[in-house]
């Protein structure tokens, strides 16, 4: 994929030739570089190969599937040290459960089919938006206690050790680190890192923190999220952490 002065580019991993074709025609005419794939292991080759600017994947597509394609880059992004590439995730599955697989396996965001193109492209404007606004920070560290987030390297580290986290992830975590030891309430959160582009599900924002979480205690470190029962969440040590 050849990026044009206009737009980024962007690979669309899907099997159905007809939304496939709906989908590139639709980006090319709003001034994208689009690749298309219909399988997993082309898909896995593309991204080795030539890095997109953002992955649109389904969930279901032959080879190897969509959740597995996502765990793969997101393990690719971690070892290399590589900053997080969005990714929104197209399925016909609409349960909850399918949908927290999704984002638990590193997909930023999550689109139902059939779907309006219109919300795709908001979509997709969203996640580049806010992946541009933090490539534009200006240089910055955010501490507390173990936990270093760099703001334009987006490298995070817990002591010693790399923590992968996803652009989404990467956007919540610099919240709780912008406002220390101050309780957020859910709706500031889902805001701020939200704001009009959310349209999806009301539990979003406990798999996006149930994500970071995991990355941060991999070895068992102490919570440094904490829940404010019908409140929100505070970055904090826990009482009694060394």
């Amino acid at each position: 994929m050849q990026a044009s002065p206009d737009g980024a580019r962007i690979l669309v991993v899907e099997d159905e030739p007809g939304i496939a074709g709906f989908v590139r025609r639709g980006l090319h005419f709003e001034g994208y570089e689009v690749d298309v794939v219909m399988d997993g292991p082309s898909a896995l080759r593309a991204l080795r190969d030539s890095p997109p600017d953002l992955l649109i994947l389904d969930v279901m597509v032959p080879g190897v599937d969509g959740l597995e394609i996502a765990r793969r880059l997101r393990a690719a992004e971690t070892a290399e040290g590589l900053p997080a590439t969005p990714v929104l995730m197209l399925t016909a599955r609409d349960a909850v459960p399918d949908r927290v697989a999704g984002l638990r396996a590193g997909a930023d965001d999550y689109l139902i089919k059939p779907f309006d193109f219109e919300e795709l492209l908001a979509r997709i404007e969203a996640l580049l938006r806010r992946t541009r606004q933090q490539a534009q920070t200006q240089h910055e560290l955010l501490q507390y206690a173990d936990l270093t987030v760099d703001l334009t390297s987006h490298v995070v580290r817990r002591g010693d050790r790399l923590v992968h986290v996803t652009a989404r992830e990467f956007e919540l975590l610099a919240l709780f680190l912008r406002h220390p030891d101050q309780v957020l309430q859910r709706n500031t959160i889902m805001h701020r890192i939200w704001g009009d582009d959310f349209y999806g599900d009301s539990n979003v924002l406990e798999v996006f923190v149930g994500n970071l979480r995991r990355a941060l205690e991999a070895n068992d470190e102490p919570r440094l999220i904490q829940t404010v029962r019908g409140v929100g969440y505070v970055m904090r040590e826990a009482p009694g952490a060394p």
